[in-house]
C-alpha cells in the first residue's frame, strides 16, 4: 500500500505530493522582502553611506559660523582653485569635490568652483576640464584610494598600509633649493657648511608652473589642510596638494589634524606644498642638477616638489620653514625629542641618527610630548607635529614595544618587505632600503601627552654615540659648553666592514640638524643659551657609544647604564653628585651614579693602553677644532663676548 501523501506514476515509482496547508499564516516577518528606497544601483550605494553630522555649534556660538554649509564648501573650493592657479593663465582649474570614479555621487554632493584672475593668454585645454579634489580624506578613504590605484600598496597583517616611495627611498639634500632674494640674502645661512643652496625667483616660478600644470592635468588631486605647532597662538596653517593617497595619509599622520570646526573656518593657508611626486623637473632649468628638485620660496610661502615620491621631503621641508618662521617670533625651533615627568618636569633630547634619541625620549615612566620637532617659546615647549616618523629596520616588540604596537590601521609603512600571503612584515629585510619607516599619529603612543605642550625644560640632554670611546658616559655642561656641543652636533659612525675600514668616522651636524636649519647655527645657539639661562635649565652630554676602546676594541655602553644615567638626570640626583674635570675637553664628570659601575664614568679607567687613549682623545679633539673653524668668524652678541666664551668651551690642548 502506498503511504499517505504519495501516489504511483506509470512506471511504478512513487511520486511525492506536497500537501497544502490551508489557513496557515507565517507570523515571522523577518524574511519578508521590503522594497529598497532606490531606483538604481548608484542610488543604493548612496544609501549605504550616511552624511557626516553638521559640525556647526548650536546656540550662542552659531553666529560665529553664520555662512551656510553650501557657502563654506564653495569658499573652500575657491581657495583650492586659487592655490592651483597658474600665474600665466586666465583662471585656476575648475575643481569639484569627490572621486572622479564616483561621478554620480560627486554630482549629488559637490560644488564646482573656479578662481578667476585677469586673462593674459587664450583659454587653455586645462580650463575646460574638471579637477576632482579629494579633500582631507579619512584614513579609511585613503586606504581605498591607495590600494585600488597605487601599485605596490598593500595592507599588512597588523592593518598598516605598506607602500613604496619609488626610486627615492630617502631625502635628496643636494637637490634642495631656496630662493635667494634681497631679504633671504641677508637673513639665511649661505656658503660653506650651509644646507641652503640658492636658486633665483625665475627658476622657482618655472618649477612651480611645471608642478601646477602637472597637478591640473590629473583627474584628481589630494588636498590636506592641516596645522603645525601645538601652541595655538603660534600654529601655522599648511595646505598640501599631492598626487598620491600615500602622501595624503602620511601628512594626515604627521601634521596636526584639525577638528571639523577648525576645518570649516580654515581660510587661506600660511604655507602651501605642491607635490608633483614622480613628475620630474626640467634639467635645462637653471640651478637644476638632476631630475629631482625640492624648492622653497619663503617670500611666496610655497614649496615645490618634483621628481621624488619620498614623503619625508614634505615633513622636513616644513621643518625648514618652521626654522625660519619661529625665530622671527623669538621662538626657538629644535630638532629634538621631548618628554615630561609626572611632576611636570620637561627634558629635551638632541642627537643624530643612532644615538638613541627616540629610544631614550620614549620612556614608560614619562609622557611623550614629541619625538623629533619642537618649539620653545616664552610659555614653554610645544610639538610641531601631530605624529611620529620612526625607523623600522630591525624593529622588534622587545626593543621598541611602543613603536611596534603603533603599527596598526592608519599607520603608513614605507618600503618594508612582507610575506606575500600572510602580509607579515620582516623588519630585518633590507631588500628595498635600510631606511624603512613608519608614520603614525602621536596618539598611537599610549603615554603621549595631549595636547603636546609642556613647561620650560629643566634638562637639555645632548646625545653622542662616540665610537672613538673617549667621551665619558655623562658630563655636566656649563652654558658655554652646551652651546659649543650644540653647535658642533657630534656623533661618530662606524664605516662598513665590507671595505675593510675599521676606524670610526666622526660626523658633525650643526644644532643636531644641519640639513634643516635656515639661519646661522650660532643664532639658534644664542637663543638656546638665553632660554636655558632664564629658566635655569642644565645641559648634559651623554655618550651612548663605546667604552674601554674604540669600535672594534672596546664595547658599547650598556643601554641599562644609559637609562640609569638619564633617570638620575630626571630625578635631579645627578646635580648633587661630586664631580671632577677631564683633560682636553674639560668636561665635569660625576664620581658616582646609582646603578652604574663607577669605573666606567671616567673613560680613561676603562682603557688598558693609556697612551693609545690619549692619542685617540687628541685625535677627536682635533676633529672638533677643525669642524668649529666654520663658525669662528661669526659674531654672537653686541660685544662678541658670547663668541669668545663658546670658543673657550671647546678642547684645550
Amino acid at each position: 500500500m502506498p503511504t499517505s501523501g504519495s501516489i504511483k506514476n506509470e512506471s511504478g515509482v512513487r511520486k511525492i505530493e506536497t500537501q497544502k496547508k490551508e489557513n496557515k499564516v507565517c507570523n515571522d516577518n523577518k524574511d519578508i522582502a521590503l522594497t529598497v528606497k532606490a531606483q538604481t544601483i548608484d542610488e543604493l550605494h548612496l544609501l549605504q553611506k550616511k552624511k557626516s553630522a553638521p559640525t556647526t555649534p548650536k546656540g550662542s556660538q552659531a553666529t560665529l559660523f553664520s555662512s551656510s554649509e553650501d557657502e563654506r564648501s564653495k569658499q573652500q573650493l575657491q581657495s583650492i582653485s586659487a592655490s592651483l592657479a597658474s600665474l600665466t593663465r586666465e583662471s585656476g582649474p575648475k575643481v569639484v569635490k569627490g572621486d572622479p570614479d564616483k561621478r554620480f555621487e560627486a554630482r549629488r554632493v559637490s560644488h564646482v568652483s573656479q578662481h578667476r584672475i585677469t586673462p593674459t593668454i587664450a583659454v587653455s585645454d586645462s580650463a575646460l576640464k574638471f579637477t576632482h579634489v579629494l579633500y582631507n580624506l579619512s584614513p579609511a578613504e585613503l586606504y581605498e584610494q591607495a590600494i585600488k590605484y597605487e601599485k605596490g600598496t598593500f595592507m599588512t597583517s597588523t592593518g598598516a598600509l605598506a607602500t613604496l616611495s619609488g626610486a627615492k627611498t630617502g631625502r635628496s639634500p643636494r637637490d634642495k633649493r631656496v630662493v635667494k632674494d634681497h631679504v633671504t640674502e641677508n637673513e639665511l645661512w649661505w656658503g660653506k657648511g650651509s644646507p641652503n643652496i640658492e636658486m633665483d625667483e625665475h627658476s622657482f616660478m618655472v618649477n612651480r608652473e611645471r608642478a601646477v600644470d602637472y597637478l591640473n592635468s590629473l583627474d584628481k588631486v589630494f588636498v590636506n589642510d592641516q596645522f603645525l605647532n601645538w601652541d595655538p597662538e603660534n600654529r601655522i596653517k599648511v595646505r598640501i596638494v599631492s598626487t598620491r593617497a600615500y602622501h595624503s595619509l602620511f601628512m594626515h599622520n604627521m601634521c596636526i589634524r584639525p577638528t571639523p570646526e577648525e576645518l570649516e573656518n580654515f581660510g587661506t593657508p600660511d604655507f602651501t606644498i605642491y607635490n608633483a611626486g614622480q613628475f620630474p623637473c626640467n634639467r635645462y632649468t637653471h640651478y637644476m642638477t638632476s631630475s629631482t628638485s625640492i624648492d622653497l620660496n619663503l617670500a611666496r610661502k610655497e614649496m615645490v616638489i618634483l621628481g621624488t615620491q619620498y614623503a619625508g621631503e614634505m615633513k622636513k621641508g616644513l621643518f625648514s620653514v618652521m626654522h625660519y618662521l619661529m625665530p622671527k617670533r623669538q621662538i626657538l625651533s629644535l630638532h629634538s625629542g621631548c618628554n615630561m615627568g609626572k611632576d611636570g618636569d620637561v627634558a629635551l633630547f638632541f642627537g643624530l641618527s643612532g644615538t638613541g634619541k627616540t629610544t631614550l625620549s620614549t620612556d614608560h615612566n614619562r609622557y611623550l610630548i614629541g619625538d623629533d620637532e619642537h618649539c620653545w617659546s616664552d610659555k614653554g615647549v610645544s610639538n610641531i607635529e601631530g605624529g611620529c616618523y620612526a625607523k623600522c629596520i630591525d624593529l622588534s616588540r622587545e626593543k621598541e614595544p611602543d613603536i611596534w604596537n603603533a603599527i596598526k590601521f592608519g599607520t603608513v609603512l614605507e618600503n618594508v618587505v612582507f610575506d606575500e600571503h600572510i602580509r607579515e612584515v620582516d623588519y630585518a629585510d633590507k631588500s628595498v632600503t635600510e631606511n624603512t619607516r613608519a608614520a603614525y599619529p602621536i596618539e598611537y603612543i599610549p603615554n603621549a601627552k595631549l595636547p603636546c605642550v609642556g613647561r620650560h625644560p629643566k634638562n637639555v640632554i645632548l646625545l653622542a654615540c662616540d665610537a672613538f670611546g673617549v667621551l665619558p658616559p655623562v658630563s655636566k655642561l656649563s652654558l658655554a659648553q652646551t652651546m659649543y656641543h650644540f653647535i658642533s652636533g657630534y656623533t661618530a659612525l662606524v664605516a662598513g666592514t665590507e671595505q675593510g675600514i675599521k676606524e670610526p668616522q666622526a660626523t658633525f651636524s650643526a644644532c643636531f640638524g644641519a640639513a634643516f636649519i635656515m639661519l646661522h647655527p650660532t643664532q639658534y645657539a644664542a637663543m638656546l643659551a638665553e632660554k636655558m639661562q632664564k629658566q635655569g635649565a642644565t645641559g648634559w652630554l651623554v655618550n651612548t657609544g663605546w667604552s674601554g676602546g674604540s669600535y672594534g676594541c672596546g664595547s658599547r655602553i650598556k643601554l641599562a647604564y644609559t637609562r640609569k644615567i638619564i633617570d638620575a638626570i630626571h630625578s635631579g640626583s645627578l646635580l648633587n653628585a661630586e664631580y671632577k674635570k677631564t683633560e682636553i675637553f674639560g668636561l665635569e664628570i660625576p664620581t658616582e651614579v646609582e646603578g652604574v659601575p663607577s669605573e666606567i664614568l671616567d673613560p680613561m679607567n676603562t682603557w688598558s693602553d693609556k697612551k693609545v687613549y690619549k692619542e685617540t682623545l687628541l685625535k677627536l679633539a682635533r676633529l672638533f677644532e677643525n669642524n668649529f673653524e666654520t663658525f669662528t668668524n661669526y659674531k654672537i652678541g653686541k660685544d662678541n663676548k658670547l663668541t669668545e666664551e663658546i670658543l673657550a668651551a671647546g678642547p684645550i690642548f
